[in-house]
């Protein structure tokens, strides 16, 4: 049996389903560990779109797996080197989620998102228009669309339940959700990863203009790093020879599908709208362009 190019949901029968997100689905394998399958499932505007990306969860895994090896000196992470055969006695099982599945350590996830900010983009773009500041921090004025800020900035989110929107809360609402102790670290973490990958990512051709970072505890209190790691889903990433400050970079994320999408009369609730085939194709070829560039030795 050949591996399927495009998994828009999977069927494992070795495995107990705990549930679904918008793009990965999750398994027990025993109380401690856990399966996470990544999908070619795509979301828009928080709605999971009736058409997969082929070949997107492989490259959600790939880069996962790249960053959580490159940049696990900083902070533990939840990924287990086990071989899918350990856990999935099914051939078939194993065919079907080969290169999109984790084996990881069950740990207890923060209720917040870990976002950090390197340049003025999307909604923090529309908020320093307004107010001069992105989620709450003052900036200096003067700055313009796409322009790197003077220093990465920290601004956690609120997790929203699957269909809603995450809420951006300032770092006194964080502390006071996880502990004050725990926020400093987790923000001291999280700007060490991303000023690390952006580095990276910036002499192979890619701005990370912005990422999104989950944590969670062990037994003892450990913080780890969990869920996905500096990805196209998790990230905003630019081609450097396209960016340009003053105006909207092209990325290598779902931009074509949030584009397409913002060009419909759709009301952007479900049930959301079939993408052509066009769509489909340049948005799995800007996933694989990110993932040859930045894995690139």
């Amino acid at each position: 049996m050949s591996r399927p190019d495009t998994l828009y949901q999977s069927a494992l029968t070795s495995l107990p389903l705990l549930g679904r997100g918008k793009v990965r689905d999750l398994y027990e394998i025993d109380p401690d560990t856990l399966l996470i399958v990544a999908t070619d499932r795509i979301s828009a505007f928080d709605c999971i779109l009736p058409d997969a990306i082929p070949g997107k969860g492989r490259v959600l895994t790939a880069l996962s797996n790249f960053w959580f090896a490159r940049l696990g000196s900083i902070v533990p992470h939840h990924l287990l080197d086990w071989p899918l055969s350990r856990v999935l006695a099914d051939p078939a099982d194993r065919e079907e989620v080969e290169g999109r599945a984790m084996v990881v350590r069950k740990l207890r996830p923060l209720p917040i998102e870990a976002v950090v900010r390197g340049y003025l983009a999307g909604s923090g773009w529309k908020e320093y228009q307004a107010t001069g500041t992105v989620c709450g921090i003052p900036l200096p004025a003067g700055l313009r669309l796409a322009e790197r800020l003077p220093e990465p900035i920290f601004t956690p989110a609120t997790k929203a339940a699957l269909g809603q929107h995450d809420e951006n809360i300032p770092f006194e609402r964080a502390a006071a959700l996880i502990g004050g102790p725990l926020a400093e670290q987790v923000r001291e973490v999280s700007l060490r990863l991303y000023r690390e990958a952006a580095e990276h990512a910036l002499a192979r051709g890619i701005v990370i203009a912005d990422t999104k970072f989950e944590f969670g505890l062990d037994a003892e209190g450990r913080l780890h790093w969990i869920d996905e790691a500096l990805t196209p889903d998790s990230s905003r990433f630019w081609p450097l020879d396209g960016y340009q400050v003053g105006s909207a970079p092209p990325s290598f994320d779902k931009q074509f599908v949030r584009d397409y999408l913002d060009s419909l009369p759709w009301d952007k609730r479900p049930p959301a709208p079939h993408l052509p085939p066009e769509v489909i194709a340049r948005t799995a070829a800007q996933y694989r362009e990110a993932e040859r560039r930045l894995t690139r030795p």
